[in-house]
């Protein structure tokens, strides 16, 4: 407990005593963060590996049985199989419980993908640059911040970056259900319609079709600073998160953690979950949920 108590006390030492330093060494005024691209945080957060320096041995990561929280500090890159000029950190794996892979991809210039395994289906959501995606069936559609890509099994494509960019993916072995079949879906989160959210007050959207032939979807969710899940969460469904935006407070289980964008956490069936927005600008975070399929 005492040990505890002395990361949380190091936690905010850092956090509150560099915040008070100049954009040189890191952190930038209002004014300046709003010239800045969407979803910049992501990979270059309020708290980024260069302010640990000086406490050897910490992070703010944790792994449980039933949830993880995966900060930048513990990212650990390297080649992606078989994808050209990519260096990968894997966040979420069956390793760990999961049965579906997250992980980041930092693609440099002149990079292209490999093809998933076998029947997997794949999600590639841009956080930064810019990529382009070809297969054999349209014509090339370039993918920019914001944008995503869903991936049907077994279907060929390749994406490819001139400069550089950063994407977040999903893989998983995708469940079969009788006659349906996904298709290439190509989109961003601004031409999804907000949805409605009974009893909340967060903003949903969510970027797949909610007809039978997925078996995942991924939300977008915002809240405003102050805003709150309304419900305690505790069901069969698995969750692997990316904030993107914002800053706040994460329930999982009996542990309460400080998050920010930037941080990944995955979360097992049954755990309880509940979030709460904190600081002065929106909070938004992407979401994996797999849905319409039994859970037997």
């Amino acid at each position: 407990m005492k040990m505890r108590s002395l990361h949380l006390i190091v936690f905010f030492i850092i956090s509150f005593g560099k915040a008070s330093k100049s954009s040189e060494d890191g952190f930038c005024s209002e004014s300046d963060e709003k010239s800045k691209p969407i979803y910049w945080k992501v990979t270059n957060p309020t708290l980024s590996p260069s302010h640990l320096q000086d406490l050897p041995g910490y992070t703010r990561s944790v792994y449980k049985r039933d949830h993880a929280l995966i900060t930048p500090e513990s990212h650990v890159y390297s080649p992606l199989p078989d994808w050209k000029n990519t260096l990968g950190a894997y966040l979420v794996t069956p390793a760990m419980g999961s049965h579906f892979v997250m992980y980041l991809a930092k693609m440099k210039d002149m990079s292209s993908s490999a093809l998933p395994p076998q029947d997997i289906e794949r999600l590639v959501f841009v956080v930064e640059g810019a990529v382009t995606l070809t297969n054999t069936s349209s014509s090339s559609k370039k993918l920019t911040v914001d944008s995503y890509a869903y991936l049907p099994p077994n279907f060929y494509h390749s994406l490819d970056c001139v400069e550089s960019a950063t994407l977040v993916v999903f893989e998983r072995r995708y469940e079969h259900l009788r006659s349906h079949t996904t298709e290439l879906i190509v989109g961003s989160t601004d031409e999804r319609p907000l949805l409605e959210t009974p009893g909340e007050i967060f903003e949903l959207r969510k970027l797949l079709p909610v007809s039978l032939a997925y078996d995942f979807n991924i939300h977008i969710m915002d809240f405003q600073p102050g805003e709150f899940l309304n419900v305690k969460e505790v069901h069969y469904n698995q969750h692997g998160l990316l904030l993107l935006e914002g800053q706040g407070i994460y329930r999982l289980g009996d542990n309460w953690y400080p998050v920010q964008a930037g941080d990944v956490i995955w979360m097992a069936p049954f755990v309880p979950q509940w979030y709460a927005a904190l600081g002065k600008t929106r909070s938004r975070y992407l979401l994996y949920k797999d849905v319409n399929r039994n859970p037997l």
